[in-house]
């Protein structure tokens, strides 16, 4: 007991356990929200990854569309509904 009063009365011990307890939960930078920062991260780059595929898929599916004209034509009328002039368009809907 009387090692732990010695101790606990040191002005460096005092001052290390002030240090620890202000890094750990009082400072802007403490550990608990650097904890929830690097969770984040690696959610973030999860999510740059999914979209880096994702931007890959539209390059290539975009180069294959401008390359065949055939294709550009099939896409057009499927997505935005264009029509020749000579052609009536019936939009089935369904509920």
């Amino acid at each position: 007991m009387k090692k732990l009063l010695k101790y606990s009365g040191n002005f460096y011990v005092l001052a290390s356990l002030l240090f620890l307890f202000w890094i750990t939960f009082i400072d802007s930078n403490n550990l608990v929200n650097h904890f929830k920062l690097s969770q984040k991260l690696g959610q973030l780059e999860d999510q740059k990854e999914f979209y880096l595929e994702k931007k890959e898929k539209i390059t290539a599916e975009r180069e294959e569309l401008l390359s065949n004209p055939a294709l550009l034509e099939k896409f057009a009328r499927e997505r935005y509904l264009m029509k020749k002039q000579t052609e009536d368009l019936y939009v089935i809907v369904e509920k």
